[in-house]
């Protein structure tokens, strides 16, 4: 018998071996290079589909497969975008030298003394901090072993959230949120059906990016420093900028807020580009990626950080901008008569903000798994979803689920700690003006516990989006570094789309 072999891959000669070759030619019919005069004419292949003339290009340069290969594993270490990484440091500048003048005359935010307990507070922190990490390690281990009933579960808990809002809008009167609640409690129900039989693909998607995620902890660290530049800034621009609102212009505004944002996302998504480039790491060559901080991350980072600077700066304008120009609307409200017109922009700028930001996703994955500029990177977000379509979202959707929920789970753990410190010592938060420590414990608890582990598992998230790009254009070199989780890929994907048998 003739063991078909796929890239130098061989797949194993199974009763479904010829539903294992065509598998594999579906999944990468796309991805071959087209050369000579007809790949500069031919953007789509005699299927219909985008030809990899358009899908892997370089400023007009068509990778060979062994220029590919090396592309993959060794990204290109050129600045990309760099008007766009100066214009950020610049404007990081001037607004950290504004703040400190307004600090040394005066003008800045003065934080009034009073009565609460730093001590206490920390106390509380530090416990549900501790137990809020212990829990998120524990979880890694927990979803690896019912990733398939999680995503289950998820699904079946966003559409039951959806109906709680609706009888909670006929219970208390408000015929608005009932009927959204039950609107989106019908689509819920639809949307579980039709993707119902896609959740085990979901759920190894979800697999293989917490494995990879487990080789590469020191992920988590990188993360969580992030925060604390995150948190930095926060206190800098909130210290150095409070006061700087009253009397000024709306113009003005408007670029502190862009500002703000700007910085934010600059942050986010440098992480994200980070974990994209470990992830591919472990995806094409896993010996660079198998320990706490492989040479992956590293080198993931330092190009996050330079050569891929101004692409991240680029894409987390745009989104900034928008973010901005939402918040300068809530700034200026105030006038009643058009408050159906204002809800109206909302909802606009809100759909634009979560557009951007969902484009923003998947080309920061291309930047830092080919070292792509923003606008490369954003072609192949294109042909990505030409090709694949709505599988990549559902796939990316269900697992994303999954995350959410262990958040909050996690979440409610550490607020029952904290509810119990708060019980065990009344005085806890007297400090604060509460004669009784449970509620505030519990509150305190649970958004130490949620935001721990949204950071914890933000690097999950990202890890997953990684894993879609990574198997829809290289699923071969999956097989080859990780035979064991390439073979239950295969067959989850088979039983998504039995059609590849045919």
């Amino acid at each position: 018998m003739t063991i078909p072999v796929v890239q130098g891959v061989p797949v194993e000669p199974t009763s479904n071996a010829t539903g294992a070759y065509s598998y594999y030619q579906k999944q990468e019919q796309h991805q071959q290079p087209v050369y000579g005069s007809a790949a500069a004419s031919a953007p789509y292949g005699d299927d219909g589909s985008p030809s990899s003339a358009s899908l892997l290009m370089g400023e007009g340069h068509i990778y060979s497969p062994p220029e590919l290969r090396e592309l993959r594993q060794h990204p290109v270490k050129k600045f990309q975008d760099v008007c766009w990484a100066m214009l950020f440091w610049i404007h990081l500048v001037v607004v950290v030298g504004v703040c400190m003048m307004m600090f040394m005359n005066g003008m800045g935010v003065q934080v009034q003394g009073n009565s609460v307990d730093i001590g206490n507070l920390t106390f509380v922190t530090g416990v549900c901090g501790f137990v809020a990490v212990g829990l998120c390690t524990l979880a890694l281990n927990f979803m690896m072993n019912n990733a398939e009933q999680l995503v289950q579960a998820a699904l079946v808990f966003s559409v039951l959230v959806s109906l709680a809002m609706g009888l909670l809008g006929l219970v208390t009167g408000n015929l608005v949120l009932a009927i959204l609640g039950l609107i989106s409690f019908a689509v819920g129900c639809c949307y579980a059906y039709a993707v119902w039989n896609r959740i085990p693909f979901a759920a190894v998607n979800l697999k293989t990016a917490l494995s990879g995620v487990r080789k590469n902890l020191g992920l988590i660290l990188v993360a969580y420093m992030f925060i604390a530049l995150a948190f930095g800034w926060s206190l800098l621009w909130f210290l150095g900028l409070g006061n700087a609102f009253a009397g000024s212009s709306l113009a003005i505004v408007f670029l502190m807020f862009l500002s703000y944002y700007w910085t934010h996302q600059v942050l986010q998504n440098t992480m994200h580009v980070t974990t994209a480039g470990v992830i591919g790491t472990w995806w094409f060559a896993p010996a660079e990626a198998d320990r706490f901080w492989a040479t992956a991350l590293t080198d993931s980072l330092i190009r996050a950080t330079t050569y891929s600077f101004g692409s991240i700066c680029f894409g987390s304008f745009l989104v900034a901008f928008v973010q901005a120009l939402r918040a300068l609307e809530h700034y200026a409200r105030g006038n009643d008569d058009m408050s159906f017109l204002v809800c109206i922009i909302q909802c606009l700028l809100a759909c634009i903000q979560g557009m951007m930001e969902f484009l923003n996703r998947w080309a920061y994955i291309y930047v830092g798994l080919y070292g792509f500029n923003y606008i490369e990177a954003g072609r192949n977000v294109m042909t990505l979803f030409q090709n694949k379509g709505f599988t990549v979202i559902i796939s990316d959707d269900l697992a994303s689920n999954v995350l959410f929920m262990m958040a909050v789970g996690i979440g409610l753990a550490t607020g029952i700690i904290g509810l119990l410190l708060g019980y065990s010592d009344p005085n806890l938060f007297v400090g604060m003006g509460f004669d009784n420590g449970g509620m505030p414990g519990f509150l305190v608890g649970f958004l130490i516990g949620y935001l721990f582990a949204a950071i914890f598992l933000g690097v999950v998230d990202s890890a997953i989006g990684t894993v879609v790009v990574c198997y829809a254009e290289a699923p071969a070199e999956f097989q080859m570094n990780h035979p064991e989780l390439a073979t239950e890929m295969r067959s989850a994907w088979m039983r998504a789309y039995p059609e590849v048998m045919h």
